[in-house]
């Protein structure tokens, strides 16, 4: 696939990875979106996508990639260009549902523009795990079990967009991503009443949602999920091969040893 490509960066390692990795890609950020591309990344709004595009194409663009953490856009509807204007119907439609749907529309207008969107893993494809990786200790059966627990629980809520995420120890569900992501998540579980916990350590699963879109929400981890684990007293992570992203490898691994936790794959 040839073409000059445009990062459409937000949060996280992910955008300056793309970025290092292709030094003639056209760095967009947006306004109110923290980013670490840098001044040479060009400002824009979302509510004037029109000149997105239009300036994308005047420079010859015809690749996309939408990278990093998006947190929902505050639009302001009295600064909407044409384009967005004409948009805004199906996007404001799609803010009220899940990340999927808001993401989906994303999609849907460049591709309509003629752009090729790719997912990052298509630019970057050591990002993922590759099937029985298992790093630390060799997970035990009741980890393996909980982690089928987990990849069930997940399955069950694919339908509903709501989360890429479950911890489970001892088969009993300690709690689910929801909008306020795995950070939180694993605060959550580190701050449970050890009472209410089972003897079991429990394990964090992370799998993308069935149907959904890997070009822009492919779930991932990196080195603070790892510390979060720990300090919820997890015994491990697994995650789903091809399908999670392992940002900032070097200092995820380390993390990793520094821990003793175990990091494993599994089909779900």
């Amino acid at each position: 696939m040839t073409g000059r490509l445009a990062i459409l960066a937000c949060g996280g390692a992910l955008p300056v990875a793309l970025a290092q990795n292709n030094p003639d890609a056209v760095l967009i950020c947006f306004v109110g979106v923290p980013h670490g591309l840098g001044a040479e990344a060009e400002e824009h709004r979302f509510e004037k996508l029109g000149a997105l595009i239009e300036r994308l194409q005047g420079a010859g663009v015809t690749r996309v990639v939408l990278a990093g953490n998006l947190a929902r856009p505050t639009l302001d509807p009295a600064v909407f260009d044409a384009e967005t204007k004409a948009l805004a119907p199906n996007l404001m439609r799609a803010m009220q549902g899940g990340d999927d749907a808001l993401l989906s529309a994303v999609i849907s207008l460049f591709e309509a523009q003629g752009f090729d969107v790719l997912g990052a893993h298509e630019l970057l494809p050591d990002l993922t795990a590759r099937e029985g990786l298992c790093l630390g200790p060799r997970p035990d059966a009741t980890a393996e079990m909980d982690a089928a627990r987990a990849a069930d629980i997940l399955a069950a809520l694919s339908p509903l967009d709501i989360g890429q995420g479950c911890v489970v120890a001892g088969g009993q569900c300690l709690g689910i991503e929801t909008a306020q992501g795995t950070d939180a998540l694993l605060r959550f579980v580190a701050a449970t009443d050890p009472a209410c916990r089972p003897t079991a350590p429990g394990v964090f699963v992370k799998a993308a949602k069935r149907g959904q879109d890997l070009r822009v929400d492919m779930p991932a981890i990196g080195p603070a999920t790892i510390k979060a684990v720990a300090a919820a007293g997890l015994a491990g992570v697994m995650i789903e091969p091809e399908r999670v992203m392992i940002l900032e490898r070097d200092k995820t691994l380390a993390a990793l040893a520094d821990s003793g936790l175990f990091l494993a794959t599994r089909s779900l």
